[in-house]
């Protein structure tokens, strides 16, 4: 099934924040971000077991859980399993670091197994509960965590993950499933096998203003060739296209900084938000149909949905583009 036909909208909320990304989220924060997610409007809803240890879907669910089931779609992912035993020890996290420091202390296993797919789903529809998940994305098999072991994690869900998932799919106990990674390799080779088919894929930080050359060489060119859409994660590469200072969840090195500031003063010659050129440039490409940027305040919320309906001139685009801050395969807004 096609994601467009899934999600109810171009818009999400990305919950990783609420996972107490970079900083502990007091619990009443988190709450009135949600609260003002769903008021502003806001019915798609991804999260992860990785997020916190748990405690982002604790605290989707908290929101959803009272809410009419019908009325949202969630997806959340598989590959993490969340055990009652805290961990002792320091937490791997590859790239990521300790991106979650400030999250659940229960240990989380890395499986992405037949059996461990099973489990994580368990898992997940008690920390939301919810009686049902629309969206299943196979997180993380990827370099990014795995380094060189990328490939036998991969072969791990295929074998494992990948069946489950279609079978669920197949069965109608969910709408779809996919990747959900950093990376696009994973998903390109996922596109190139017979079978499983997924029915798309979360892209997170790989199709944004600042980092989208590489998805668009091979991967989007597949996607569109097979009907497989995306979901745009990270739209703001980890803040810095959103007035903060991290850029691949570290602080941005001086390359970045200066490319931003590039964009930014582009931007404010034609009045312009930064965020608006974010969002709207990630949802230009006929694969995409939703971006999911994440927020820890309720004013954010506002700002996001404000930022997709500013108005862009066309020139801007062109501008962008002539300055060659974009790729010129990249599609923009307004047919540039």
């Amino acid at each position: 099934m096609s994601l467009q036909n899934v999600l109810p909208a171009h818009i999400g909320f990305g919950s990783a924040p609420m996972g107490n990304m970079f900083r502990a989220v007091p619990d009443e924060e988190a709450l009135a971000t949600m609260n003002a997610a769903w008021d502003e409007g806001i019915r798609y809803y991804d999260t992860a077991p990785l997020y916190g240890a748990g405690l982002a879907e604790i605290r989707v669910g908290e929101l959803l859980s009272r809410k009419p089931r019908d009325e949202f779609v969630l997806s959340t992912k598989v590959g993490r399993v969340i055990l009652d035993e805290l961990e002792t020890g320091n937490r791997d996290l590859g790239e990521k670091g300790d991106l979650f420091a400030n999250g659940r202390k229960n240990k989380i296993v890395h499986e992405w197994t037949a059996d461990a797919t099973e489990r994580s789903v368990e898992g997940s529809l008690k920390r939301l509960g919810v009686d049902r998940i629309d969206i299943l994305w196979v997180h993380d098999i990827a370099q990014d965590f795995h380094g060189d072991l990328w490939v036998s994690k991969f072969e791990e869900a295929r074998t494992g993950a990948f069946r489950v998932l279609s079978r669920l799919r197949d069965e109608g106990v969910i709408k779809a499933w996919g990747l959900g990674v950093n990376r696009t390799e994973p998903v390109e080779m996922t596109l190139a096998l017979d079978e499983p088919r997924p029915d798309g894929f979360l892209l997170a930080g790989r199709y944004s203003l600042l980092d989208h050359e590489h998805a668009l060489q091979r991967l989007l060119p597949m996607a569109a060739e097979q009907g497989v859409d995306m979901v745009v994660g990270g739209p703001y590469s980890s803040g810095i296209l959103a007035g903060g200072t991290h850029f691949e969840y570290v602080e941005a090195p001086p390359d970045i900084v200066d490319r931003v500031k590039r964009i930014k003063a582009l931007a404010d010659r034609y009045g312009v938000g930064v965020k608006a050129a974010a969002l709207q440039f990630s949802l230009a490409h006929p694969a995409s149909a939703a971006v999911i940027p994440g927020a820890t305040k309720p004013s954010r919320i506002a700002e996001d949905l404000a930022a997709l309906r500013e108005q862009v001139p066309v020139d801007f685009w062109r501008e962008l583009r002539e300055a060659d801050l974009v790729s010129p395969k990249a599609p923009l807004p307004g047919g540039v």
